[in-house]
């Protein structure tokens, strides 16, 4: 028997006969082996930190982050990418992601652009990837070409690098990568679909980088949501409501300050706690790395 050296491309002993279950097994199957995600990342709990250090200090330096995979583990990328800006209030480009076969393969695979090193070459160059930045490869199986590619090329240009991957890389990938993150989920409820498991460990993984650079870098105050983009009617009253409760005023109050503050929460709050001008709540924000904690005394209100 061949026993291919890719855990993701592994039979699943525990699913041999899912073909045959009615839908209440198939839905305890799936979820038997979703519940083994957590733990698997949670393993990698010391490369996952040190992403989140390198992540931060390179955006505060001025530097960029950028996802690069292929299939689920580039979308998986894009969507990280593309939630930072409504969430944490961030340009755009600031965070990127990058994936095998352009934007089209978003929603349609594009056969073989997984398997083009020069595609994520010429993909990195176009994005304009240069020292200072930081590129996290993201490869389920570990074995990607473009991955691979991204890595070195990313190297070469003087960038950091990190890989994220769900079977054991080979050496070459792992030489290309300052941070290496593998979280071993097992074999997939249906063979090779990294969609699964590894799908769903690839997202938790992204979500603690970006979440956990953006906190680093003052986007929360306490876990409360201080520099997200007011774009519609639920994060309007969101807005309002963390001004009025951190503030202690009405909402009608709230509502006057953060116009005040051309929108943002994180200068409404310091203009009001400290009864300052906009222009001087954003030069001591600025003087305290973003950080509202440095700028005013006390904690949050507490959880009720």
């Amino acid at each position: 028997m061949i026993v291919d050296p890719r855990v993701t491309e592994r039979r699943n002993p525990r699913t041999a006969d899912i073909d045959l279950a009615s839908p209440q097994a198939i839905v305890d199957l799936i979820n038997a082996e979703d519940r083994t995600v957590a733990d698997a990342v949670a393993t990698q709990r010391e490369p996952l930190a040190a992403a989140v250090a390198a992540a931060e200090q390179t955006l505060r330096s001025g530097g960029r982050l950028f996802y690069a995979g292929a299939g689920t583990s580039g979308r998986l990328g894009v969507l990280d990418a593309s939630e930072i800006p409504p969430t944490f209030g961030a340009p755009p480009e600031l965070v990127q992601g990058i994936i095998a076969g352009g934007p089209a393969a978003l929603t349609r695979s594009q056969e073989g652009a997984e398997d083009r090193p020069d595609g994520a070459r010429a993909d990195l160059d176009a994005a304009g990837v240069r020292a200072g930045d930081f590129v996290i490869g993201i490869a389920a199986s570990g074995t990607t070409p473009y991955v691979r590619a991204a890595l070195q090329h990313a190297k070469s240009l003087g960038a950091r690098t990190a890989v994220v991957a769900c079977s054991p890389p080979p050496a070459e990938t792992l030489a290309a990568a300052d941070i290496a993150i593998v979280a071993i989920t097992g074999p997939e409820v249906v063979t090779g679909s990294t969609r699964l498991k590894a799908g769903t460990a690839t997202k938790l993984i992204l979500n603690t980088i970006t979440t956990g650079a953006m906190i680093r870098l003052g986007k929360t105050y306490g876990n409360l949501m201080v520099d997200m983009q007011a774009s519609n009617v639920k994060l309007v009253d969101r807005s309002e409501r963390i001004v009025a409760e951190v503030c202690g005023i009405a909402r009608e109050q709230a509502r006057d300050v953060l116009t005040q503050a051309g929108g943002s929460v994180k200068y409404a709050i310091v203009m009001q706690r400290l009864g300052v001008s906009r222009d001087e709540a954003v030069r001591q924000l600025d003087a305290a790395g973003g950080v509202i904690r440095r700028v005013l005394p006390g904690e949050p209100p507490p959880v009720t």
